[in-house]
């Protein structure tokens, strides 16, 4: 089975939100070229994207996300008869004969079966062998093949918060290949993977989507397994979670939250802005409160351009134990400059 963009477990994904936000940009956006998904994800908006405007940007500061997006999207060539027969040969390997690594020591019993584990590690470890005869595009598609691959076989509730512990684990991980994305030879496609308030002040575009964190939960620190996996700079790990040190913290996700989307949005070089939101911060949970309030950003974003908001009835991603009743997800849609 070949996975597409949105098989992944993610948390705050917009993959069932996607036709409502194209409604509102049909309804809204004249004459739009470009479409800029400046905190894009899992990628699934900015890739629905692709075949509306001639130019997409993605921007995320995970590298996990960043290596999705240049196997789905990077619109250059690539073997996949090369691909298609290393996977095989992924799929034909025992893993009980395999060697401890990185993977098996630190994860294995945890995260994944051991022996999953043992396997998952020495495909990472042969992927990077290969790196000098791989294509880009080539690499980051057996790298993002194996995220999603081993997404599917994690002792997690869908993020890596934690592990579930004392569960008799069976093996499960089988590698499969991602299905890349169909793009037109015209198509433009740039991918940056850097802090949203500095690739504000860099790229130009005549939309741009706006979903950031809500929640003091750190995206950084919910993926760092599939960080450590894709950076594969086997850092030393902390605590019962395994954590390495932390890195790409986001504003966001602080009491600071509304300074950065204030100098966000004032440095937004576009015609339109499309914002993202959704009321958890009515949620009984601390950490799934939200550090914005609606007042305040319809109050930022107004000082941009006339600003209207949409709204829809939507059952959010919710990993832990938060009881969402009514959640709604709201669209905040600005003509810049009216």
């Amino acid at each position: 089975m070949a996975f597409s963009i949105n098989n992944r477990r993610y948390t705050g994904s917009k993959t069932k939100l996607v036709e409502w936000i194209k409604s509102i940009i049909k309804d809204n956006c004249k004459d739009c070229k470009s479409f800029f998904d400046i905190f894009a994800g899992t990628g699934v908006v900015g890739g629905n994207m692709i075949n509306e405007f001639k130019r997409v940007i993605f921007n995320d500061f995970l590298y996990s996300n960043e290596i999705i997006y240049k196997a789905f999207y990077l619109n250059t060539n690539y073997d996949l008869s090369k691909i298609v027969k290393i996977a095989e040969q992924y799929k034909s390997i025992d893993s009980k004969v395999l060697e401890d690594n990185y993977v098996s020591l630190n994860y294995g019993g945890k995260y994944f079966e051991y022996n999953d584990a043992k396997l998952i590690g020495y495909i990472r470890d042969d992927i990077e062998k290969r790196r000098n005869d791989l294509s880009e595009k080539e690499y980051s598609i057996l790298i993002a093949s194996l995220l999603y691959s081993l997404d599917r076989s994690s002792n997690t509730v869908g993020h890596y918060e934690a592990y579930f512990k004392g569960k008799n684990l069976r093996s499960s991980f089988k590698f499969e290949l991602i299905q890349p994305a169909y793009l037109n030879e015209n198509s433009i496609v740039e991918i940056y993977r850097k802090d949203a308030n500095v690739v504000c002040k860099e790229i130009e575009a005549d939309i741009v989507y706006i979903d950031p964190p809500y929640s003091s939960r750190q995206y950084s620190r919910f993926y760092h397994v599939l960080e450590t996996i894709v950076k594969w700079d086997k850092p030393e790990l902390f605590g019962t979670a395994l954590k390495p040190k932390p890195e790409n913290m986001s504003t966001y996700c602080s009491s600071k939250a509304i300074d950065s989307f204030t100098e966000l949005v004032m440095n937004l070089k576009c015609k339109y802005i499309l914002v993202s939101y959704n009321n958890t911060y009515n949620s009984k949970s601390k950490s799934s409160e939200n550090k914005m309030k609606l007042e305040d950003m319809l109050n930022v974003l107004s000082h941009k351009g006339k600003t209207e908001i949409y709204e829809i009835k939507h059952q959010a991603f919710n990993a832990g134990k938060t009881d969402l009743l009514d959640h709604k997800e709201i669209i905040f849609f600005t003509k810049v400059g009216d």
